[in-house]
């Protein structure tokens, strides 16, 4: 099943796993070392980001490594942008509205 991207995003551990591997890759138990929380339960919230194309895994010997997909990243912060220009442009017009009343005040 595919995930959304955003639902896996929503959840705030899995916001704190992509935090940890942002910094480098890292195998599930270095990942669940972590939290205060059980292996398995790190596992399916790693599944979750795979799924969602958000990791990738790669094996080295023995060792599973996740790692950070940067271009999976990029299409939240396209989306983001939108809403950032939005924000920008209203605290501009609050910023000018401020002055203005500040100046009738004079």
């Amino acid at each position: 099943m595919r995930r959304d991207i955003f639902q896996a995003i929503a959840d705030p551990t899995r916001r704190s796993i992509i935090a940890l591997i942002a910094l480098q890759a890292m195998t599930p138990n270095a990942i669940a070392e972590n939290f205060n929380t059980t292996r398995q339960s790190i596992s399916k919230h790693l599944r979750i980001l795979v799924e969602c194309n958000l990791l990738k895994q790669e094996q080295q010997g023995r060792e599973i490594y996740y790692s950070l997909e940067v271009e999976k990243m990029k299409e939240i912060d396209q989306w983001l942008v939108q809403f950032i220009a939005i924000w920008e442009t209203k605290f501009n017009q609050l910023d000018e509205l401020l002055v203005t009343l500040k100046e009738q005040k004079k």
